[in-house]
């Protein structure tokens, strides 16, 4: 398998954290890619242009980073990180709906505030933040949802609080949620938490 990624990507560190704690990462050849290059592939292999995108051995590409989280997680004989049915599939999928829907809005963020000054809307910045904000109350309010066994909802959620240090180091989420710090402080200690923390590259 051939994994198309970007070393900053908060989506593909959740695939990375996946073949980490499943022991796929080995059988994984990293294809590093830059989705923003014009002259860049991906979109012959990725309609949508993105990554991650895992490439199967006879050719089929699967993309994003849901589908590609829960095929790795077909491929081994340990314990699931999608519950196969029940409440307990339901309350982690909502779990990765919501750090899913905060890397949105913090990419959003993101790309908005790199825009030249005069086209920039910090309405949607502001819009953005609100989403994150909410996101991050329910997850404080719920945060017994986060002290179960590992699952793809708890990956998602602990690569959003990553990511919004890593992008957005100003915004002081810590302040307001500090039941969800300390649980990100505990979770961040994971070694496949450790080995992929994003950098920008020198």
């Amino acid at each position: 398998m051939k994994l198309r990624y970007s070393p900053t990507s908060p989506y593909v560190r959740k695939v990375s954290i996946v073949a980490i704690e499943t022991g796929l990462d080995s059988r994984i050849e990293h294809v590093e890619t830059n989705v923003w290059d014009p002259q860049t592939d991906i979109g012959g292999t990725n309609p949508l242009g993105k990554v991650p995108t895992l490439i199967l051995d006879d050719g089929t590409a699967l993309f994003d980073s849901p589908v590609v989280c829960e095929y790795l997680d077909s491929l081994h004989d340990g314990p699931r990180l999608f519950p196969a049915a029940g409440d307990a599939r339901w309350q982690t999928l909502r779990l990765q709906a919501l750090g899913d829907g905060v890397l949105d809005a913090a990419v959003h963020v993101v790309v908005e505030s790199r825009r030249e000054e005069s086209l920039r809307s910090q309405g949607w910045i502001e819009r953005q933040k609100t989403v994150i904000g909410r996101a991050l109350d329910v997850l404080e309010e719920d945060i017994e949802a986060l002290q179960g066994d590992l699952s793809i909802g708890l990956i998602s959620v602990g690569c959003a609080l990553g990511y919004l240090d890593f992008r957005l180091p100003d915004e002081p989420w810590r302040r307001d949620h500090p039941a969800l710090a300390d649980w990100f402080e505990a979770f961040s200690e994971r070694p496949s938490m450790a080995s992929t923390i994003p950098a920008d590259p020198s």
